[in-house]
């Protein structure tokens, strides 16, 4: 998974085998296989502060089977599993992958702000392993440049119970995120712009300035 991450350029919450291996022991896994029991995918799901969050967390899938919709396949199964394990739980990711937002979209997350995910200290612990946690660190662990997502199974209402007219429902699906791919591009695009962009500004070499001797 750590290797997966490194060559997308994208970070990742680090576990021991030891932790994934007690994951797949629970029944807290989804582990995809051909028919000859090839490895073909894999994620697994965490429970946090007292199990009123939960995460589907190290989504990976062979470079031989990808683009084939196996991290999708993988992504509903694995998101049926935490509604069942944990029914009253909310279920939230962090995430730079675009594919991975479209897929959250479609299971009825939505982009929030970080302080509606869990104040867990573990959860937020795992981060330091990640490429970008001096950006998530200096930001007071309130944004990075990962989009924070969120299903709240409290918040299920239908398009027509929200917007009962049509052209308010229109209106309001052509300013959100759900469904709208492009804003969700956009928006990827200008985190990773403006955190990095800051970054490096942030590391700059001061200048070196050599004074004559008067």
């Amino acid at each position: 998974m750590a290797a997966s991450a490194l060559e997308r350029g994208t970070g990742i919450a680090k576990r021991s085998p030891l932790y994934v291996r007690q994951k797949m022991s629970e029944g807290k896994a989804v582990i995809a296989l051909t028919r000859e029991g090839e490895w073909v995918g894999f994620c697994y799901i965490e429970a946090w502060g007292d199990e009123k969050f939960v995460a589907n967390s190290g989504l990976i899938v062979s470079p031989k089977y990808r683009g084939l919709g196996v991290a999708k396949e993988i992504k509903h199964r694995i998101f049926e599993l935490s509604r069942k394990k944990y029914p009253n739980a909310k279920v939230f990711g962090l995430t730079t992958g675009l594919a991975v937002m479209k897929i959250n979209s479609e299971l009825g997350y939505r982009p929030v702000t970080y302080s509606e995910l869990t104040d867990d200290a573990e959860f937020w612990e795992g981060c330091k392993s990640c490429v970008n946690y001096e950006i998530l660190k200096s930001k007071g662990r309130k944004n990075c440049i990962c989009t924070a997502m969120l299903y709240d199974p409290n918040k299920k209402e239908t398009a027509q119970q929200s917007s009962p007219d049509k052209k308010v429902h229109r209106f309001r699906k052509r300013r959100s995120f759900q469904g709208n791919f492009k804003l969700f591009e956009r928006w990827v695009r200008y985190k990773k712009y403006i955190f990095l962009k800051n970054k490096k500004t942030t590391h700059k070499k001061p200048e070196v300035t050599h004074k004559v001797p008067s």
